[in-house]
């Protein structure tokens, strides 16, 4: 069976673990390796059985615990080369942290990991779709300002897809942040609003996904309950019924829950 669970979420960090018999996975490191430890120590894994790290892109919040943890449990890291090149050209990571490039689908552990295309205001992001042994599919599609074609053709299918709910539009507009950094968040290199997260929510369920995760809130500019009545009324006013065609939750800046099993 497969495994899925957020550690972490949000503007202060980001951490997902991904595991099916044949291997275990983390996607980001966006805390302190101590804290990466602890919440997987927390759902009874050990870093030391971990198959490699999978990197989104190269902003703090996804990669500041990284070379720590690498390097401790000699962790193989998987990363657009844009990214790779990036993170070494700030020193997020030297050279004893072990980098692959990944721009094509590769296979590791009997999993096939296909990397696709987010629209984000870093040199390159990807998101992932995991297709694991048991033939279930995770999708990670987060900090992205809009759902490409290439995250589409991907995601098409999966099982479970973690899904950016950033922000709230109203809120974000009229909260306290910068009027620059409000259009960055806005535009289409910026990340996924409420509305647009429903709105693909809805083409997921349609093409037979059962499990939403809504991810990447704002601390500032949403609420979890907002987000998920938002998402919850869109899939309802197409017909589905919760519980039934499927299962939409959201995920807590820090996990205090079990993986979801599929």
């Amino acid at each position: 069976m497969s495994k899925a669970c957020q550690l972490f979420s949000g503007s202060k960090g980001n951490s997902i673990y991904l595991s099916c018999s044949t291997g275990k996975f983390l996607i980001d490191v966006g805390v302190s390796a101590k804290r990466i430890e602890k919440a997987l120590d927390e759902i009874g894994v050990s870093p030391n059985d971990l198959c490699g790290i999978f990197v989104t892109h190269e902003h703090s919040d996804h990669i500041s615990g990284l070379r720590v943890f690498a390097c401790r449990y000699n962790l193989d890291v998987y990363a657009h080369p844009d990214v790779i090149a990036a993170m070494r050209n700030t020193k997020k990571i030297d050279d004893k942290v072990k980098t692959k490039e990944i721009s094509s689908p590769l296979e590791l552990a009997g999993v096939k990991i296909i990397p696709f295309e987010n629209s984000h205001d870093s040199v390159a992001c990807l998101g992932y779709r995991f297709d694991m042994s048991d033939g279930r599919s995770i999708c990670v599609c987060t900090d992205t300002g809009y759902v490409t074609d290439d995250a589409k053709e991907k995601m098409q299918g999966c099982d479970l897809a973690f899904l950016e709910s950033n922000h709230e539009v109203t809120m974000l507009q009229n909260g306290t942040y910068t009027y620059q950094l409000k259009q960055r968040i806005l535009s289409n290199s910026g990340h996924l609003s409420n509305d647009s997260c429903a709105e693909y929510a809805c083409e997921l369920v349609r093409g037979g996904t059962t499990r939403i995760v809504l991810s990447h809130l704002s601390r500032e500019n949403n609420m979890p309950d907002i987000a998920y009545q938002t998402t919850l009324c869109a899939l309802r006013q197409e017909g589905f019924k919760e519980n039934k065609d499927f299962r939409l939750s959201v995920s807590p800046q820090v996990n205090h829950e079990r993986p979801i099993v599929l």
